[in-house]
């Protein structure tokens, strides 16, 4: 009879160094890689793989990007053998821990004087997020910031939005000028011919409401898109 015996060996037979737990006790938790920390999330692999291997599989599921990994959902952990709902659960609570840090590390300013201003502020909101979301902050004379709104939500590559939404919260807040901004959760930072379209229209809109479209940002989480900066912010 053939031995069928699984050559697997987990977490438990390594060296004490290699363990994820204890090396970060020992070591620091610097010294451990993206894989290593996720384990120690994870707790358990399977009888087929360790916590770290698990880790790996996941991790190479999105080409090793943190980013990447910050949009995945419950489902879309739990589609990985050996990952159930606690082990998902644990690990989505983490990645929104890093999130809201990030978010307090840049505090919101209350005043939006230029592009990376606008960029940070439609960051706190929309980064980590699988779809497109599109909000716009409403700012009086100073431009000081009087009101932030989610104005349109649509799906991975596309957002429905209706500028007089847009503009009837211009009223509402009393604003003197708005600056709208949505992802690209593709990471891809030119503007679609919709995109461009737009805000061809929101200038226009800006222009009869005496209340200036300013800006349209495109955000991702590592960079972004400024109509004004680039020059395209018109309207025909």
């Amino acid at each position: 009879m053939a031995d069928t015996t699984s050559n697997f060996q987990g977490i438990k037979t390594w060296s004490p160094d290699d363990r994820p737990r204890e090396k970060l006790m020992s070591k620091g938790q610097l010294a451990l890689s993206d894989a290593e920390l996720l384990a120690i999330l994870i707790g358990s692999g399977s009888s087929k793989e360790s916590a770290v291997e698990l880790s790996r599989r996941i991790l190479l599921s999105v080409n090793g990007s943190l980013d990447e990994l910050g949009k995945l959902s419950l489902a879309d952990l739990m589609k990985f053998h050996g990952m159930g709902e606690a082990k998902s659960v644990t690990v989505l609570a983490a990645l929104e821990f890093a999130r809201r840090r990030r978010v307090q590390e840049s505090p919101a300013k209350d005043k939006i004087v230029s592009s990376r201003d606008a960029y940070e502020r439609f960051l706190q909101v929309m980064g980590d997020i699988a779809h497109e979301e599109f909000w716009a902050i409403y700012l009086n004379r100073a431009n000081k910031i009087l009101s932030m709104k989610k104005v349109g939500e649509g799906g991975t590559s596309a957002t429905i939005v209706d500028p007089k939404k847009i503009f009837q919260g211009a009223l509402e807040s009393k604003a003197c000028s708005v600056v709208v901004g949505h992802n690209h959760p593709s990471g891809n930072l030119q503007p679609s011919s919709q995109d461009k379209q737009l805000t061809s229209r929101l200038v226009q809109a800006g222009k009869v409401m005496d209340c200036p479209l300013t800006d349209h940002i495109i955000v991702t989480n590592s960079a972004y898109f400024s109509f004004a900066d680039e020059g395209v912010l018109h309207s025909e």
